[in-house]
């Protein structure tokens, strides 16, 4: 290396010789500790949330110190989209029979109920979660959560409101026309629970909708 043109042998050896500083010396022990807490994350947590996981577990190393440590080693939070897709259309050969009619009304509860799929970012991923409202007392009935968003979460929001007495025989669920709605799943738990299908055919305008809803611009 001293043999290049421009680094002198001298140069080279006092470089070679040189003490680490005291700021790379103060990172040695931090510098793992950060590490193994990012490592954890899947490389999901920045430098605030892994000075508060550290913190939680009693080493207290400044939020500046994390850091430094985390630019100096490259370790960057990845970055999740802030959308996620929910409805994924079915075959649109299928046919299905809106049985609500955009009248989101009910004199009885548990005989008239809407679903929907929403999704949470959290600090381990995307979770999905499926509701059942009633449109009788407008109160969500039964929920599920889970890292998809097949079929079984949406039966299992289903479930909760069964069991806990709020799906009456003969009740009309509707809900948008994904693939986890109009599925031979979800059709054979609804006949098996006397349930009747009602996906509807295009998003309703706000108005229509017993949540907040905002009309698609053409």
């Amino acid at each position: 290396m001293c043999r290049r043109p421009d680094i002198s042998r001298a140069s080279y050896y006092r470089w070679l010789d040189a003490e680490e500083s005291p700021t790379a010396l103060r990172h040695l022990e931090p510098t793992e500790q950060v590490k193994t807490m990012f490592d954890s994350s899947d490389g999901i947590f920045g430098h605030r949330m892994v000075h508060k996981e550290l913190a939680a577990d009693g080493i207290r190393d400044s939020v500046g110190t994390v850091a430094a440590i985390m630019a100096e080693n490259g370790w960057a939070a990845k970055r999740m989209r802030a959308f996620k897709r929910t409805t994924i259309p079915s075959d649109p050969d299928k046919v299905f029979a809106d049985l609500i009619g955009r009248d989101f009304t009910s004199e009885a509860p548990g005989t008239r109920l809407v679903g929907d799929i929403t999704y949470l970012r959290t600090d381990e991923g995307w979770l999905y979660l499926a509701t059942v409202i009633d449109l009788c007392m407008r109160l969500v009935v039964g929920w599920a959560m889970a890292d998809h968003m097949r079929a079984s979460l949406v039966t299992g929001a289903l479930k909760m409101a069964r069991d806990r007495g709020h799906l009456q025989p003969d009740a009309i669920f509707h809900s948008g026309r994904g693939t986890q709605y109009t599925s031979r799943e979800m059709g054979a738990w609804c006949r098996g629970n006397r349930v009747s299908v009602s996906p509807w055919e295009k998003p309703a305008c706000a108005g229509t909708l017993p949540w907040p809803n905002r009309c698609s611009r053409r």
